[in-house]
């Protein structure tokens, strides 16, 4: 007996779990129409790609101010290089600020949009048969 959201198809061939309506979704879309299925493949795998780059560049920021700040407080340095690291982290407040807009602002995704439109409807639902 298949435990239910097992990969693959449960032996009463019904849809159960959220994974497995996804994958009846694309096999479904692959027989259907192969290229709209290529396009759809495409543009998920560049999102997990701009989610990936977009975390790794906020990260850098944010590991950039922690150590600024710690310069700052607990290294020891010349009076001329305090003066430029309190500069640098002046500036990297701006750039952290913007960075916390990206992640917890509502905004209008591109991407999101392109899926959209690409199911022919505008408003990201599938389209209907």
């Amino acid at each position: 007996m298949a435990l239910i959201g097992n990969k693959g198809d449960t032996p009463d061939e019904q849809v159960d779990t959220i994974q497995e309506f996804h994958e009846a979704e694309q096999k479904l879309l692959w027989k259907q129409d192969p290229m709209q299925a290529l396009k759809y493949e495409a543009v998920e795998s560049r999102k997990k790609w701009n989610f990936l780059s977009r975390f790794t560049i906020t990260l850098l920021i944010v590991l950039t101010f922690l150590f600024l700040v710690w310069l700052l407080f607990y290294a020891e340095l010349p009076p001329d290089s305090r003066d430029l690291i309190n500069i640098m982290v002046g500036a990297y407040v701006a750039v952290l600020a913007k960075s916390t807009d990206y992640w917890f602002k509502d905004k209008d995704d591109p991407e999101h949009k392109e899926t959209a439109d690409m199911n022919g409807n505008g408003n990201g639902e599938a389209p209907q048969e």
